[in-house]
């Protein structure tokens, strides 16, 4: 597993924390890299990008929120699946604030963690909606860092 790779999925398993128990904070990145909510915190270059992606969703996240409700015709942000909607918020802050990295690798790892850690459907709801988003960013509709 590469550490990218490694960073997404710690980040959505912090995000996912932070989620269910209403904490965004430090507090939770904290205590999962410390190995308090994790017995394999990430290291190194995963670390450093897990906790890139976990701040940058907290930070962006009413921005991330928005996009995710107009893109899920629906679908209420707030009926989603946790997992679903920590997927969709991640791979967005990805596609908005990463750009060096393709949309096609974004869009592949968020559809394998929502097949991983979601629902039967997860991965297509993902897939779908992300797809859609992309579009958009394509278009010049949406801009990256924007």
């Amino acid at each position: 597993m590469g550490a990218r790779h490694e960073g997404r999925e710690a980040a959505l398993r912090m995000l996912y924390q932070a989620d269910l128990s209403g904490d965004a904070t430090e507090a939770v990145l904290r205590a999962y890299l410390d190995g308090e909510l994790s017995d394999t915190p990430p290291e190194g270059p995963g670390r450093r990008f897990a906790e890139h992606l976990f701040r940058g969703v907290r930070h962006r996240r009413d921005e991330l929120d928005t996009m995710i409700r107009q893109g899920s015709a629906h679908w209420r942000l707030e009926r989603m699946a946790a997992v679903d909607r920590n997927v969709l918020r991640l791979a967005l802050f990805e596609l908005l604030d990463e750009a060096e990295t393709p949309a096609a690798v974004i869009l592949d790892e968020a559809v394998e963690l929502a097949k991983i850690y979601g629902g039967e459907e997860s991965g297509a709801f993902v897939n779908g909606v992300l797809d859609g988003i992309r579009r958009r960013l394509a278009s010049g509709e949406i801009r990256r860092g924007a």
